[in-house]
């Protein structure tokens, strides 16, 4: 692959005329994030919970290879010292929490060998790992979005799955998934009448909404709010800075 030059999608489009199959469709999910530079998006997750309703707003930029930055906050609870962040340039990861002051920098985690790339060639697909071009925090919202490899791979696939039609998410066209009872949950959703469903992005093959239902109760929806693909990002996006009187962990 030359330099600077992202690696192609295997699917550059899906059928203009027809909803994909499952197949088709996870396979263009897979290499979502090969359909453009830099993105920024802003994700509004909506949890029932025993305090009642929450909201959590998640907003991410990414300039590939290697540039993200994730940065989460609680709106009801207000501006001031509400955030956390968490940055990395691919080869140093860096999380800061705004309320305890805490902050951290550590080496990014190097992937497990011999299960992703050429070297896995052999391996099924459900044994194989995807390895993201431009890494983000594991098991968050942003991630599972931007990468759904995985997440089609060790949840959606685990139940039965169907494409039930199109819809419409931050004024872009997606194709709607649902999922009955996946296997590889939380065990305090281990209902038969537990449901996913999930909008993709018809042009992008990300995630732009993620609904979890148990029975006529949504118990989780997060919905994308702003998505703006090769979006123009500040020379100073990624710049951070530890506040003064910052505890480090490690």
């Amino acid at each position: 692959m030359p330099v600077g030059r992202r690696p192609r999608p295997e699917l550059l489009a899906l059928p203009p005329d027809q909803l994909p199959s499952l197949a088709e469709l996870f396979t263009f999910m897979r290499d979502a994030e090969l359909r453009f530079d830099t993105l920024r998006m802003r994700i509004e997750e909506r949890t029932l919970t025993t305090r009642g309703d929450q909201l959590v707003a998640v907003e991410l930029a990414l300039r590939h290879p290697k540039d993200a930055r994730v940065t989460t906050t609680e709106p009801g609870r207000g501006t001031a010292g509400n955030y956390e962040i968490w940055i990395s340039d691919g080869e140093t990861v860096r999380t800061y929490s705004a309320p305890h002051k805490l902050g951290t920098e550590r080496p990014v985690r190097r992937p497990v060998q011999g299960v992703s790339g050429p070297e896995a060639s052999d391996l099924p697909g459900t044994s194989r790992v995807y390895v993201p071009l431009t890494a983000l925090p594991t098991e968050t919202l942003p991630d599972t979005f931007v990468h759904p490899a995985g997440y089609c791979q060790n949840v959606l696939s685990t139940g039965e799955c169907r494409v039930v039609g199109l819809g419409d998410i931050a004024g872009r066209e997606t194709v709607v998934v649902e999922c009955d009872h996946p296997r590889t949950i939380e065990m305090a959703a281990d209902r038969p009448d537990f449901l996913i469903r999930v909008n993709v992005d018809r042009a992008d093959g990300v995630i732009l909404r993620l609904e979890e239902s148990i029975g006529a109760i949504v118990t989780r929806d997060a919905r994308v709010a702003e998505y703006a693909p090769d979006a123009r990002l500040a020379p100073s996006t990624f710049d951070f800075t530890f506040p003064t009187g910052t505890t480090m962990l490690y």
